[in-house]
């Protein structure tokens, strides 16, 4: 029983697998591609199937499919300018779909794939929308309106390439009428009608004239005949031979009469044909100025247009640049002050931290001189004041040193009697105008040693007695 259950699972396993192969077996309609994507090969994106089918490995490879059913988009061009300037309006169909070529149909996996039908139409749309607007500007009025088959294949040479950028091909385009708001194609319409209703009329004319000549002829050529006949019947007689002389002559004139009629005749018509003929080359010679007119003013409204596009775009570019330099200018200055600015309040911060150093400094120096002296500030002011002695002295030392006393004049008034020379009077004031050391000591509460000398009271000078 046990050998049996083997085979048994063996067979379901196989079974299973051979299912399962199946399942992961994928076929392609005939209406569109396979895209197979994940793994699958170096150096590839995709691999695209149209028609069988192939395996597809699960976890490493994954499958969708492309619709290979066309599509047709309307496309309403308007205004486009044709090589002469001249907008007009070109409103097609173009019918598209995937590329079953190879090379392209790897472009429509890459880009296509997962995308809409509207959103295919929307791109393809606007690749076709630029191509016709550029194959328009490369043709002419003419080329474009009579050699309708040039025409569709300039647009198939133009747009099929940008299609298969995309992996679409072109089917086929279908132009529904073509216009142009100065009725430049009206106009070689009717131009061309007027030209084929004047060779008819000329054709109709030719016919007339050979009509009146060839039954001239027939005329002549029967009265001729008649005579003759008659000419035989009388020939035995003189008299009717006379008569038929006559009737021949007679005969002869009015038939010359008759083609001199005839020949008047075609005059008539010839001339009456020459008067159409130029009437009609007339009409068609002023409907040409009046297209030639419309024409030159389309291209001067045209030339102005761009023109004035060109001097505006001029002046905005030269405002734009004003408006830069200006704000360039405002913030080269801003600039420039904050630069100035922070400049002098980097030298004010730098004096206000020295000063503020140097009267730390020269505090802490005092505080130091004030715990020196055991707390006694006075005493403390009374060392500062002798060790700023010498310096006194010495400026009073220098400022008489430097005193030229020969290039000194004194103008005295009282003459100096019994009281001495005025320069000696005028240099003895002077030194009495310094202040003495021991002056200037008493006043910051300071007494100097005695070896520095002392100062004496001024005596009142003594009252004398004038002899009685």
């Amino acid at each position: 029983m046990q050998i049996l259950l083997i085979p048994l699972g063996l067979i379901f396993i196989i079974f299973f697998m051979i299912v399962y192969m199946a399942s992961r077996y994928k076929r392609c309609p005939s209406d569109k591609i396979l895209v197979v994507f994940g793994k699958v090969g170096t150096g590839r994106s995709a691999r695209c199937i149209h028609g069988g089918g192939t395996m597809v490995w699960p976890i490493v490879q994954d499958y969708a499919f492309l619709s290979l059913t066309p599509m047709t988009i309307g496309i309403p061009l308007k205004n486009a300018l044709s090589m002469q300037n001249i907008r007009i309006d070109v409103p097609s169909s173009f019918t598209v779909g995937v590329s079953t070529d190879p090379a392209i149909m790897t472009n429509a996996a890459e880009r296509l794939l997962h995308l809409g039908f509207k959103e295919i139409e929307q791109m393809a749309g606007e690749i076709i929308f630029g191509q016709l607007r550029l194959t328009v500007a490369s043709l002419t009025i003419e080329q474009i309106n009579q050699d309708r088959e040039s025409f569709l294949e300039s647009i198939r040479k133009n747009v099929e390439p940008e299609l298969n950028k995309i992996g679409l091909y072109l089917i086929n385009v279908n132009i529904t009428d073509i216009s142009d708001e100065s009725n430049y194609i009206t106009s070689i319409g009717k131009k061309a009608a007027a030209e084929a209703i004047n060779r008819a009329k000329v054709d109709v004319a030719e016919q007339e004239k050979s009509g009146a000549i060839g039954e001239a002829e027939a005329n002549r050529e029967k009265e001729i005949r008649v005579a003759e006949n008659l000419a035989q019947a009388e020939k035995g007689k003189k008299k009717a031979m006379a008569d038929q002389r006559i009737f021949v002559h007679a005969q002869e004139a009015e038939a010359v009469a008759g083609e001199n009629k005839a020949k008047a005749t075609i005059a008539g018509t010839n001339a009456e044909l020459a008067i159409k003929e130029a009437e009609a080359m007339q009409r068609g010679e002023v409907a040409k100025r009046q297209a030639e007119v419309e024409i030159q003013k389309a291209q001067y409204l045209a030339e102005q247009e761009r023109l004035n596009a060109v001097e505006v775009v001029k002046q905005e570019i030269e405002k734009r640049k004003v408006e830069i330099d200006a704000e360039a200018e405002a913030e080269r200055s801003r600039r420039t002050a904050k630069g100035h600015a922070d400049a002098i309040l980097a030298r004010y911060e730098a004096e206000a931290r020295g000063l503020r150093q140097l009267l730390e400094s020269k505090a802490a120096g005092y505080q130091a001189l004030i715990d020196s002296c055991g707390g006694d500030a006075r005493a403390a002011g009374m060392l500062l004041l002798i060790e700023k002695l010498e310096q006194i002295v010495a400026k009073q030392v220098e400022a008489i040193s430097n005193l030229k006393i020969d290039k000194i004049t004194v103008w005295d008034s009282n003459g100096g009697a019994g009281t001495g020379s005025s320069t000696s009077n005028f240099v003895s004031s002077l030194i009495k105008s310094l202040p003495p050391l021991q002056e200037i000591a008493a006043m910051a509460g300071v007494e100097l040693p005695g070896y520095l000398g002392s100062m004496t009271k001024e005596q009142p000078a003594a009252k004398t007695e004038s002899p009685a």
